[in-house]
């Protein structure tokens, strides 16, 4: 039996394509015909299909790492495909074809092969860590319970396109100003070490007695000057120190903890997380994941020890018969906003609607408060610039005004 590759349409009108298995082509069309699939184009595949591999073997599709947008993308054609009827193999095998990265091809074609073989979706993908996190797993192993796959891979590819769409906001706001601290840092760094010694060795030959701010640039310069190495090892063993350290549990503990403390990117960073705890329940629980397995998978999305132990004690308390948001509300860390909005949605039974309108209004937020603190970055930043340049100049004028009084 041979192995054709068509593409055509289905009986809705939407562009398909896959393979079928088939004596004859003319067999093929019949086949394809019975399963509502009018194919334009039909011909024999090879007997191998290494060839969809090598014709993507580039310097790109070799080193590019598999990316959310691109888990995204292809859970939407697959989405789209099983909504239209195709077969999940065929599903799969178009899929396959349209992705551009080759180790996700690799990735796609592992799964395919797997549920070939008898496996579940979910567990074919399950093999794939890195490719297909632990909350995209349950949510399609929900989806092969309920029967309702195509839905749940909808809600998946939606879920992910606003975790891009959050990520690319964050940084389109933050990418300024931290390009004019990196640039600030530079131009003081050059002035310490290459300008300002050689203005300075003026003042140190007329062996005057110079102002503190003088004494102290001369200090500061030649310290960076002569020891910029250890400077710039102090600076790397203190990063490198700080994450080997943030590595252990108690580093972990504490790093996370301090960080919901600080003035402004602690509100920032619970914002952040308290929308990725609601979007995520929300989307398990409307996917069909039990409670209890649904706030387990939740509790690592967070990414802060602190609200992932009060998420677990949540989660035990749930265990025991208690309601969601009496045990969130004991933890003392979640806002009382989310706190009301799930004992609304567990009194009307509308939890997963409820904590969706949660992670909306966290969103809106975290993109009016970034504005706000990028507005504010900027100008401090240039005051901080101004500062430092001001106390340069200051600091070299001083002593040539002093010897201009000398000289009069």
């Amino acid at each position: 039996m041979a192995v054709y590759g068509y593409s055509g349409f289905d009986s809705a009108g939407k562009s398909v394509a896959g393979v079928v298995d088939a004596d004859s082509q003319r067999i093929a069309r019949e086949k394809l015909r019975r399963e509502g699939v009018f194919a334009t184009q039909i011909h024999e595949e090879a007997a191998e299909e290494k060839p969809l591999f090598k014709r993507e073997f580039t310097i790109r599709g070799i080193f590019a790492r598999i990316k959310i947008q691109d888990v995204a993308v292809v859970t939407r054609q697959l989405a789209t495909l099983l909504g239209a009827g195709l077969p999940l193999m065929e599903a799969l095998s178009a899929t396959i074809e349209q992705a551009d990265i080759l180790p996700f091809k690799r990735v796609l074609a592992e799964v395919r092969d797997r549920v070939n073989e008898g496996s579940s979706l979910a567990d074919a993908m399950a093999e794939h860590p890195r490719a297909f996190s632990e909350l995209y797993v349950n949510m399609v192993r929900a989806g092969e319970a309920s029967g309702a796959m195509e839905v749940v891979l909808q809600r998946l590819a939606d879920f992910m396109d606003n975790q891009v769409s959050i990520r690319a906001t964050f940084w389109a706001n933050m990418i300024y100003p931290l390009v004019m601290i990196l640039i600030a840092l530079v131009v003081v760094f050059v002035l310490m070490v290459k300008v300002i010694p050689q203005i300075t060795q003026i003042f140190q030959d007329i062996h005057q007695t110079l102002p503190l701010p003088t004494r102290v640039l001369i200090f500061v310069s030649g310290f960076a000057s002569t020891y910029w190495y250890l400077i710039v090892f102090a600076v790397a063993a203190a990063i490198i120190g700080m994450d080997r350290f943030r590595k252990t549990a108690k580093g972990k503990e504490w790093t996370d903890r301090m960080s919901l403390r600080l003035p402004i990117f602690g509100k920032l960073i619970k914002i952040a997380a308290m929308s990725r705890f609601s979007r995520t329940l929300s989307t398990l629980l409307a996917s069909g994941v039990p409670i209890v397995k649904a706030l387990d998978i939740v509790k690592a999305i967070v990414d802060n020890v602190v609200l992932s132990k009060a998420i677990d004690f949540t989660r035990e308390r749930v265990t025991e018969g208690m309601s969601i948001a009496e045990p969130l509300r004991q933890s003392k860390v979640f806002p009382p906003m989310v706190i009301r909005m799930i004992a609304v949605g567990e009194q009307s039974g509308e939890l997963e609607a409820m904590l969706e309108r949660v992670a909306i209004a966290f969103d809106r937020e975290m993109e009016a408060k970034l504005k706000i603190f990028t507005s504010l970055l900027q100008p401090i930043v240039i005051l901080v610039m101004a500062g430092m340049v001001g106390f340069i100049i200051v600091s070299i004028l001083l002593p040539i005004l002093e010897i201009n009084q000398m000289v009069r």
